[in-house]
C-alpha cells in the first residue's frame, strides 16, 4: 500500500505544485509597482534639496561655533565637542574666536 501512496503523492507535488508555486510568485513579482521616470526625478531633487539644506547646515553650526565654543554642551542630540576619554582618532576641536568664515 505505502509503495502506491508515495508516488500518488510525490509525483503530482513535483509536477503539479512546485511549478504552480514558482508561477505565482513570479506574477506577484511582475505584478510590483515599479519605480516610473517621475519617481527617479523626484528622488534626484529630493537628494539635491538634502545635500543643499546639508550644506548650509554645516555653515550655520560653523558659524554659530565661531561665535559660541561650548553650543554643542547645551544641545541633548547633538554630537559632544570632545570625547570623554582620549581617544587620538578624534582629537579635541580648538576653536578661535577670531576666526571666521
Amino acid at each position: 500500500m505505502e509503495d502506491i501512496l508515495v508516488p500518488i503523492v510525490v509525483i503530482p507535488a513535483i509536477f503539479i505544485g512546485m511549478p504552480w508555486i514558482i508561477l505565482h510568485y513570479i506574477t506577484k513579482w511582475k505584478q510590483a509597482p515599479k519605480i516610473t521616470n517621475e519617481d527617479e526625478k523626484l528622488l534626484d531633487e529630493l537628494y539635491s534639496l538634502a545635500r543643499r539644506l546639508e550644506d548650509r547646515l554645516g555653515t550655520v553650526e560653523r558659524i554659530i561655533a565661531a561665535d559660541h565654543p561650548e553650543w554643542r554642551v547645551s544641545m541633548p542630540l547633538a554630537e559632544p565637542a570632545a570625547p570623554s576619554f582620549p581617544n587620538p582618532s578624534h582629537p579635541t576641536p580648538s576653536y578661535d574666536i577670531t576666526r571666521r568664515n
